[in-house]
């Protein structure tokens, strides 16, 4: 009893200890104070005058149309990716496995210049071309790891009687093989878009004159001064991407339900 007591007061105080800091800024995004520290009362003037601004609605269109355009690209290329690393045998499958796992695995901040130098060498004008590319990059290897289970969990034989039935290679794909498989592409999507929201350091590199997304515009609003906007946008991203983070966990223990009655 004393032990799983115990467990539980270490538990609450690892979790008190991470989101405390983000419980305080969002009851702070509600004062009505400008100083932090000294509650004033209640108050929902802040994000008022969040959506009132004009550079603020203009940073969330370049945010949502680069993380909406690049998670669907990135979903689709993914998706082409895993189904024919799935489909290679032996070392060579082993050394792309390997490969995609680097970009997850290298520092942003090793990406981010690599890719600032690649785009220089090209001779690329830097802003929503160059920061649309970088975002595609950097989430094509999680989607490719997000759809492999769901290839491994796969029939391998259900195309194969697609096609033994008289049904094109691509009319298999399109038939048999992507619904099997949309949880996972679902699920990829829907990483890449919630990564490609809360970029800042390869967004900082790749980035043009004029074109931001919302972690450089709070990174430029905190530079500047404490303005209590910025508790209210924070608050809005944490919210938006906590409701992505379960849609995701639930999507999950979704297709995990599926694939245990089918057994």
């Amino acid at each position: 009893m004393v032990n799983r007591n115990l467990k539980r007061l270490y538990t609450f105080l690892i979790f008190a200890f991470l989101y405390a800091p983000i419980i305080i800024l969002i009851i702070y995004s509600f004062n009505d104070s400008k100083f932090r520290g000294d509650w004033s009362g209640f108050t929902l003037r802040w994000y008022i005058e969040l959506f009132q601004d004009r550079e603020v609605l203009r940073v969330l269109y370049y945010t949502f149309a680069i993380a909406i355009t690049s998670s669907i690209i990135s979903t689709v290329i993914g998706t082409l990716a895993a189904i024919g690393i799935h489909g290679i045998r032996g070392f060579t499958k082993k050394a792309i496995l390997n490969l995609n796992y680097i970009p997850v695995l290298n520092p942003d901040i090793v990406t981010a210049v690599a890719l600032m130098a690649l785009f220089r060498m090209a001779r690329l004008q830097f802003g929503f071309l160059t920061l649309l590319l970088a975002h595609i990059t950097f989430s094509v290897p999680y989607v490719v790891l997000s759809i492999l289970p769901k290839l491994k969990q796969m029939n391998v034989h259900l195309a194969e009687a697609a096609m033994d039935l008289g049904a094109t290679p691509f009319y298999a794909l399109r038939k048999v093989i992507i619904p099997e498989i949309m949880p996972g592409i679902i699920t990829g999507g829907l990483l890449a878009f919630t990564l490609s929201i809360d970029d800042f350091v390869i967004s900082f590199f790749t980035t043009g004159h004029g074109i931001s997304n919302l972690s450089i515009y709070i990174y430029s609003m905190a530079r500047k001064g404490i303005n209590p906007t910025i508790n209210a946008l924070s608050t809005l991203m944490f919210i938006s991407l906590l409701a992505l983070l379960l849609i995701i966990n639930k999507r999950s223990e979704r297709s995990e339900k599926i694939i245990q009655e089918r057994r």
